[in-house]
This record gives C-alpha cells, sequence and structure tokens, in this order.
C-alpha cells in the first residue's frame, strides 16, 4: 500500500511538472504572438505553437483531474446515497473510464501513427508528436483510474476526488 502511494506520488509530482512546462510554453508563445503583433510581424509559427502546447496541456492535465475532481463530474447522486451505494458507484465508474481509455488506446495509436506521414505548416514538425496527445490524454485517464480502482480495493483512498476529501473534512 506504502508503494502505491510513493508511486502516485511521483507520477503526480512528474505530470504536474510537464503541466507547468506545457503552460510556459503556451505563455511565451502568446507573449511572442502578442509582442509580434504590436510591432506588426507577428512570428507564424507562434500561433501553431500555442495551439500544440494547449493540447498538451489538456492532455496531461486531463488525467491529473481525475485525482483532484476538476474534471467535470456529476456527482451530485452518487454522494446523496448511502456510503457504501456511493463507494460502488465511485468504483463502477472508475472501473468504466479505465476501460474505456484502454479500449481506445490502439485507435488513439493509429491515428498517433498517421501523423508521421505529415508535418505542421509553421514549425515543420511531424504532427505524430501533436496527434500523440490524444494517445497520452487516454493513457493519463486510464491509468489514474486505474490507481483509483486499486486504491479503493486496498483501501488506500475512498475514491473521492481529492476536493469532496476536502469538503468531508470540514
Amino acid at each position: 500500500m506504502r508503494l502505491l502511494s510513493l508511486i502516485e506520488s511521483y507520477v503526480v509530482m512528474v505530470f504536474r511538472a510537464l503541466v507547468g512546462i506545457a503552460f510556459l510554453v503556451l505563455i511565451v508563445a502568446v507573449l511572442v504572438q502578442v509582442t509580434g503583433r504590436l510591432s506588426g510581424s507577428s512570428p507564424v509559427w507562434s500561433e501553431e505553437l500555442t495551439r500544440f502546447a494547449l493540447l498538451y496541456l489538456a492532455a496531461i492535465g486531463a488525467g491529473l483531474s481525475i485525482r483532484t475532481g476538476d474534471l467535470v463530474n456529476v456527482d451530485i447522486v452518487s454522494e446523496a446515497m448511502p456510503e457504501h451505494i456511493s463507494w460502488w458507484m465511485r468504483l463502477v465508474s472508475a472501473i468504466l473510464v479505465a476501460g474505456l481509455g484502454l479500449y481506445l488506446l490502439p485507435m488513439a495509436w493509429r491515428y498517433t501513427e498517421i501523423g508521421f506521414f505529415q508535418t505542421s505548416p509553421a514549425l515543420g514538425w511531424k504532427m505524430a508528436y501533436v496527434h500523440f496527445t490524444i494517445f497520452l490524454m487516454l493513457a493519463l485517464l486510464a491509468f489514474f483510474a486505474i490507481l483509483r480502482v486499486v486504491g479503493m480495493i486496498v483501501g488506500t483512498n475512498n475514491g473521492r476526488p481529492d476536493n469532496l476529501n476536502i469538503l468531508e473534512e470540514d
């Protein structure tokens, strides 16, 4: 159980850092774009880099959002139920998210492979690096959902997102 918590904390730390890097790239690209527009010569690549950074920000952030509860979630029904029913609803939900993510991964990888034959117009990057964001998002959603399922089964967490656990402690 301690090993699971340790792995989860390291993985969360790494992906939080990656979200920060994607956000930093997004900020710099937008600043370059705005500064360029004010001076009359906005670089073409800045708009493309902004889109790519936003895709990576969303892809990496989606997995982390499952953990924290920041992902769109309708839990009004499950949280109104008695705790044992609510627990089962959270478990089934996490299993379904993990299952759907894992099911879609091979198709997302095929989509990524298509990108090796294409390049972005302004930056000249292989589009596989951009298409990879779909694969990454599905993999992280499945990974964090599996962590939730395992944590619920071994008893290290109750399956509630972090923001609901905070409310419960008050």
